[in-house]
């Protein structure tokens, strides 16, 4: 598809991912749907790539959710714009919830509606110091979308996500950490930076190992106590014939630093 309202980047073994409609917040629009759903196909395809950025283009928006605008020129088919939109959201959160790398959403800005669903499902968040965090959907009469209601719940307690969905408030930053939506605040210049740190190591990381956590963690809301940890067990037993665990374990013993190489 030729646009660039969503933009992919692959360097080395780290893929950035960036909304890229900086005049309208990076809101996502129909075409910025589909190809965030071709992306993140494309990612889910390439077995070189050990880290995944998520962000957003500018300094004032990670994402500012659905594009109201195209909703308001579509009010008689909005039934039918919205379930085309979301059949192709949803199935690109599926498989980046279920990527093998891990995935950091590094905060620039506003992270609204269907923007903040998409911050909740990445592994790890940066957010810079101007960041914000809303839900929005309820102050224009919707209900959430984009997994909101499925990994929101898992970061925040019920009370204070019905906060959010029925009050609308925004969150600034401190205040997202606190709650814990993020894992660290830093000084808007150092985003990047720090964020580039964070993806580096991860993507020099054992990214199997990675691959079986994220696996874990999605399965332990619908199995009882037992069927978990035989889940760990098959995971953990599996993971012992990878090249990277026979590698850390060597170094380990050894005293040295092991250098993984994501098989």
């Amino acid at each position: 598809m030729k646009s660039n309202e969503i933009t992919l980047e692959k360097k080395n073994s780290i893929a950035t991912l960036k909304f890229n409609r900086p005049e309208a917040f990076n809101a996502v629009n129909t075409n910025a749907i589909r190809l965030f759903h071709d992306h993140v196909n494309n990612l889910t395809c390439d077995p070189n790539i050990r880290c995944v950025i998520l962000t957003g283009s500018g300094d004032k928006a990670f994402c500012a959710g659905g594009d109201i605008s195209e909703f308001s020129q579509n009010l008689d088919g909005l039934d039918y714009l919205v379930r085309e939109m979301t059949g192709f959201l949803h199935i690109g959160v599926s498989r980046l919830a279920r990527l093998q790398a891990p995935v950091i959403a590094s905060i620039n800005g506003v992270a609204a509606g269907a923007g903040l669903s998409l911050m909740a499902i990445c592994d790890l968040a940066i957010a810079c110091k101007s960041a914000t965090f809303t839900s929005a959907y309820t102050k224009v009469g919707l209900s959430p979308d984009g997994s909101s209601t499925y990994f929101l719940q898992r970061l925040i307690n019920r009370r204070r996500l019905m906060e959010l969905y029925l009050t609308n408030r925004v969150l600034n930053a401190d205040e997202a950490l606190d709650w814990g939506l993020i894992n660290k605040v830093v000084d808007d210049n150092l985003l990047e930076e720090e964020t580039s740190k964070l993806a580096s190591n991860l993507a020099n990381g054992p990214t199997k190992a990675y691959s079986s956590v994220k696996k874990l963690l999605n399965e332990t809301w619908t199995e009882t106590l037992e069927t978990q940890m035989e889940r760990e067990t098959i995971e953990i037993a599996k993971m012992t014939q990878t090249q990277d665990a026979q590698n850390g374990i060597k170094s380990f013993v050894n005293k040295k630093k092991p250098i993984f190489s994501g098989r």
